[in-house]
């Protein structure tokens, strides 16, 4: 009656672990990680540590619920009432047939984004759904595609360093990666370097945890990574520190990149960037020749409105050092390109094609609150929001709630708890956690695949995101085949893939093993006896662009309306422009450590873990403003205010301050630090510009 179940972390997380779970007379009694794996090595983050918490809380949605209260987080009595899986997907269906009926189905819109990364949970039968009804499409770039496209712009694909070649490097940057707190498993690999010498070097406006460990942290302006890197760059072309043969024979467009960073000197660029010419000069000396040389960007780079060409100018260092050439080398960003799984099976966009005759309109995610107050043709009327929480997590928050309060939008929620976007649901339905239904699992920080195993009956009357998709399609009357395929139908499919890197691993396999590396070629120059070689995705070049070269120079960036070589272009919220005269402060609008986006915000253990409601400051912005520390402040701009308690604590330079993103009904005025960000879209990529924000900051007034 006791057994140990395989499964895998399916959080919006780079490390994706491998994780067993404890089944005793079919109750989860332990969560550990997994010690097989190669990567996550038996240990797992604080916050999935505490699991059994999250499956067993008292606060799970476990049955369908209708609203019988006004909508909002403030509703007295009890918001809704229990219903019948029958009566919910009634009576959601109805609806979506006469909203398609009066105004078409475009009025229909998903909403999801990383609740789960598994790979049918998070992209295939609620994809094929959306598809054959004609819903709106989303454009999921909140979070990381500026800096997906960046990386693209320069050497074709999402690929990069693997994490266990950390060990071997011997200068690190961490760049805008607070490593030691949202990839904690990667650290292990960097102590160990360290160990043998390696250095550390954390470039962050925010002293994070893992700058607190560095041995070197550059407090960086929030928004300037292109100047920084293109000021590096100047060192290391006009020193003579790169590699001439790695750029001669495996780039495009080296002259025009020695000419476009001519003008960032040292001294220059320290202008701009608040970090001191001598050590912009060290640092790119230092990285230039430390042999060899490693990059951890992350997606706090690409954040502001320049993020897409902040990750492009970052990309281009390892090819003109040619540390791609070396074990421990390159850079790493994601590595998700690498699984080439066959999702266009999965999610069936031929079946768009079908319901309308072409493909339906698409509304980026990041600029929900004026989607749903806009008067576009057809107007939103339905929204279905699943595997995220954009109550919480959109920018102009205040605009996103005036549009989910309206009483004509028919809003389905499907979750596990009620958060703040389930204060506005007029349905909301019980989900899964990853214990309780089966899915294929890559990763974007390794190169496994796994299969994650249901290890336990689903509590309550919960489904899954692949089960509630093909009951809706049922109840709809869908009857393509595609509507009832099983779980391991769709893992069959999804591995069924031309990727080269994919042959020899099927389902079987998978199910066998646990956890598979992906089959790459072994390198020329790998004269190892382990069964798994290190993978030099772009030590002879090759790389993932039509010539199999890296784009120094990209034309198509031009049609973008940028250089097609680099630019630094100051955001349009920074202490340098005309906003800053009235909003002097730069606000850095920061993800906490241990709530994984508000993943995690609920629950008490976790929120024991992080200090909420405070907004830290350095010592001179608070005394030019009369504050002390614990100070009740007013931080403010034209879109919203927020009242939060003064922390001075030193993590943030002058002219910056921060605080972090929590659920808003449990914050103080059940508002979040999104009330103060805006829609403006990043350079590539339309992503959200979070750190691109100016604020003010004042002693609060008491409240009457």
């Amino acid at each position: 009656m006791k057994k140990v179940v395989h499964a895998a972390c399916p959080h919006d997380c780079p490390d994706a672990c491998g994780v067993l779970i404890t089944i005793q007379d079919g109750k989860a009694t332990k969560i550990q990680g997994d010690p097989a794996h190669p990567v996550t090595r038996g240990f797992l983050c604080a916050k999935v540590a505490k699991y059994l918490d999250r499956v067993y809380s008292p606060d799970r949605v476990l049955y369908p619920l209708r609203r019988i209260a006004p909508k909002g987080p403030n509703a007295k009595g009890n918001a809704f009432q229990r219903i019948s899986w029958d009566q919910a997907l009634t009576e959601i269906t109805e609806r979506f047939r006469t909203i398609s009926a009066e105004f078409g189905s475009e009025a229909i819109l998903p909403y999801s984004y990383g609740g789960t990364l598994g790979v049918l949970n998070g992209s295939s039968m609620d994809h094929r759904f959306f598809h054959r009804l004609g819903a709106s499409q989303l454009a999921r770039t909140i979070c990381s595609e500026a800096g997906e496209a960046g990386i693209r712009s320069v050497i074709g694909a999402k690929l990069g360093t693997e994490p266990e070649q950390f060990r071997h490097s011997r200068y690190i940057i961490a760049w805008g990666a607070n490593i030691h707190g949202n990839n904690v498993h990667l650290w292990p690999f960097i102590v160990e370097a360290r160990r043998q010498g390696a250095k550390l070097v954390v470039i962050d406006p925010y002293r994070t945890r893992t700058a607190a460990c560095a041995d070197w942290h550059l407090p960086i302006n929030p928004g300037t990574d292109v100047a920084l890197a293109m000021g590096m760059m100047h060192v290391i072309i006009y020193e003579n520190l790169y590699d001439k043969d790695y750029v001669e024979r495996h780039t495009v467009g080296f002259d025009q990149l020695r000419e476009r960073v001519r003008s960032y000197t040292p001294e220059y660029t320290a202008n701009i960037t608040g970090i001191a010419a001598g050590d912009i000069a060290r640092l790119a000396r230092e990285y230039a020749t430390t042999r060899p040389a490693v990059i951890r960007v992350n997606y706090g780079v690409q954040r502001s409105e320049n993020g897409g060409m902040a990750t492009r100018a970052i990309t281009m260092l390892p090819c003109i050092t040619g540390s791609w050439k070396q074990v421990g080398g390159g850079l790493q960003l994601s590595l998700s390109g690498s699984f080439g799984l066959n999702r266009g099976a999965l999610q069936r966009a031929d079946l768009m094609v079908q319901a309308l005759g072409r493909p339906a309109r698409t509304v980026n995610m990041v600029e929900l609150g004026s989607a749903l107050n806009s008067l576009q043709d057809p107007p939103i009327q339905a929204l279905f929001v699943y595997s995220s929480n954009p109550a919480a997590v959109c920018p102009h928050h205040d605009e996103v709630v005036r549009g989910l309060l309206r009483p004509d939008l028919f809003t389905v929620v499907h979750e596990q708890f009620l958060t703040d976007t389930t204060d506005y649901a007029d349905i909301v339905l019980p989900a899964t956690t990853f214990f309780e239904h089966k899915d294929l699992q890559a990763s974007y920080g390794h190169y496994y695949l796994q299969v994650s195993h249901q290890a336990m009956e689903p509590l309550g009357e919960c489904r899954s995101n692949v089960e509630l998709f093909r009951d809706l399609a049922q109840y709809m009357g869908f009857d393509e085949p595609c509507f009832r395929e099983s779980v391991d139908d769709m893992i069959d499919l999804a591995l069924d893939s031309s990727n080269p890197w994919l042959q020899g691993i099927d389902r079987q396999r998978l199910e066998a093993e646990g956890h598979v590396r992906l089959e790459f070629p072994r390198s020329a120059n790998d004269d190892t006896s382990a069964r798994f070689g290190p993978f030099l995705p772009f030590a002879e070049g090759e790389f993932a662009t039509p010539g199999g070269q890296a784009l120094l120079y990209n034309e198509d960036l031009a049609e973008h309306g940028l250089d097609p070589v680099v630019e630094f272009r100051a955001p349009s919220e920074s202490r340098h422009t005309r906003q800053a005269k009235e909003f002097p402060l730069e606000f850095l609008a920061r993800k906490a450590d241990n709530f994984l986006n508000t993943t995690f915000c609920n629950q008490t253990e976790i929120q024991e873990m992080e200090e909420v409601g405070v907004l830290e400051m350095s010592a001179p912005d608070a005394q030019a403003r009369g504050i002390a520390e614990g100070a009740q402040v007013r931080i403010f701009n034209r879109r919203g205010d927020l009242r939060l308690k003064a922390k001075i604590d030193g993590r943030v330079q002058p002219g910056v301050v921060s605080a972090r993103l929590h659920w808003a009904k449990l914050s103080a005025g059940g508002r979040n630090i999104n009330v103060l960000t805006s829609e403006k879209l990043t350079d590539l990529g339309n992503s959200a510009t979070f750190y691109s924000v100016l604020v003010e900051v004042e002693l609060a007034q008491p409240v009457s």
